[in-house]
């Protein structure tokens, strides 16, 4: 008996891939079929995934094509993969021609030529084409322009900046206009990065233009805000995102597992810290302090573990002389059964690193841990500590990108809750991020050295 094996994402099934399938099925008697899990797809710069893994081992098994399917990984598991089933041939699509020549060494090599005229990059673009505005800090929209390049489906149509002149020429050839309402006319969603103080407004004014939104954290200034624009964006069935790159990324997603699945276990302490020594400029050229600028990022991994439920919350803040701009604030938050400490800063410059106590062990996430591509499961006794690597690409901001896209194409199947299930940070984070930032706005239980 000749076993063949070949492997995919076989992301949309199409006919390419069935046509595929059943030519490396011809080559000999029995066929393996290896499905790239989402890490592995995503340590190969595919992000692009719209099926879960589930649906596309489903799609595969109902060709009727494979005798055996399997999941595929890690890098160098086409090798274990050959030995292990004994395989005799390793076919993939003309595509690769020369990249597995390698496995030569294994098993006979075939190249297929693939089915001229189809692919899933064209079929993820013809199922949404979302027309984006960018909104706000301009330096850091550049940033997010040349991420946004890498994400199928996403076409930046114009900018909203009171200040161009830090735009890339690559914005400045666009459409670029002071005047929300003007963008709002020629795109079908919007990025926000201003200031948090505009955050209401303009995503007041986008909700009610029936446009979805993600903004950077906060939402808005205040709990009642925040409450207010979750229930417009219900009500004009579109969708609203916090744009927390950190939630996004793989190792901080994988983190918030382990630590769920009891691997350091009972949490009893958190402590963020994050710190620069430069400051962005808001539409309006005002400075940002600390907290708008880092409280959000630092508060994250404070609620999405312990929770919201905390009985107090105090603030420590250094400020300029009016108490306008917080160049550094400690804030230390109360539970039950356990504490956080936060310390963000704009002229002050700390380690920013993460560390997450528990009763059975701690992880240490090293600076800088918002951008983690790695991090440490330590215990009592050093031979048991387990190191985890991930691959961060652009710092996270693709990822949040194919997930604002992945909610839209959920709305526009009618499928609400599918949606929010995208959304890796849930209401109630996002109402407590608020709900602090309220409480330092107005100096409750706030001391200022």
């Amino acid at each position: 008996m000749i076993k063949v094996i070949t492997y995919g994402t076989y992301d949309l099934l199409h006919h390419g891939h069935v046509r595929l399938l059943e030519r490396a099925k011809a080559l000999g008697d029995y066929l393996i079929v290896g499905v790239t899990s989402d890490d592995f797809d995503k340590t190969r710069g595919k992000i692009n995934v719209q099926q879960s893994l589930e649906e596309r081992v489903a799609a595969v098994r109902a060709t009727g094509v494979a005798d055996k399917v399997i999941i595929e990984e890690y890098e160098g598991q086409k090798i274990d993969d050959i030995r292990k089933y004994g395989v005799d041939i390793f076919t993939v699509g003309s595509d690769w021609i020369g990249h597995f020549d390698y496995l030569n060494e294994y098993c006979k090599v075939v190249y297929l030529p693939r089915t001229e005229g189809i692919s899933s990059t064209e079929l993820r673009d013809q199922k949404r084409l979302i027309k984006v505005g960018l909104v706000g800090y301009e330096k850091y929209l550049n940033k997010v322009y040349k991420e946004c390049q890498f994400v199928n489906g996403v076409r930046i149509n114009g900018v909203c900046t009171q200040n161009s002149r830090e735009l890339s020429e690559e914005l400045l050839s666009l459409d670029t206009t002071d005047s929300l309402d003007e963008l709002l006319s020629k795109v079908d969603a919007v990025y926000i990065h201003s200031h948090p103080k505009y955050h209401y407004d303009e995503m007041k004014r986008a909700l009610q233009a029936g446009k979805h939104v993600m903004c950077e954290s906060p939402l808005a200034e205040t709990e009642r805000e925040c409450r207010e624009l979750i229930a417009m964006a219900q009500e004009n069935n579109c969708v609203m995102m916090d744009s927390l790159r950190t939630a996004y990324s793989t190792a901080y997603a994988r983190m918030l597992l382990l630590i769920k699945g009891g691997k350091i276990g009972e949490v009893v302490s958190i402590d963020a810290t994050c710190t620069s020594l430069r400051t962005n400029s808001a539409v309006s050229g005002e400075k940002w302090g600390s907290m708008p600028a880092w409280g959000p990022t630092a508060l994250l991994p404070i609620f999405q573990i312990l929770g919201t439920g905390y009985s107090d919350v105090k603030i420590t803040s250094r400020c300029e002389n009016d108490r306008s701009v917080d160049v550094f604030s400690k804030i230390d938050i109360t539970y039950p059964k356990a504490v956080a400490t936060v310390k963000v800063g704009t002229g002050v410059k700390s380690e920013g690193e993460l560390v997450i106590a528990g009763t059975q062990g701690y992880i240490y996430v090293p600076a800088p841990w918002w951008k983690t591509d790695y991090f440490e499961i330590r215990y009592e006794n050093p031979e048991e500590n387990r190191r985890y690597f991930y691959q961060l690409d652009g710092e996270g901001i693709r990822y949040e990108w194919v997930s604002f896209l992945k909610m839209i194409n959920a709305f526009a199947e009618g499928k609400a809750e599918e949606s929010a299930y995208i959304d890796n940070i849930d209401r109630s984070v996002s109402l407590a991020i608020a709900r602090v930032m309220e409480q330092f706005n107005n100096g409750i239980d706030v001391k200022y050295i």
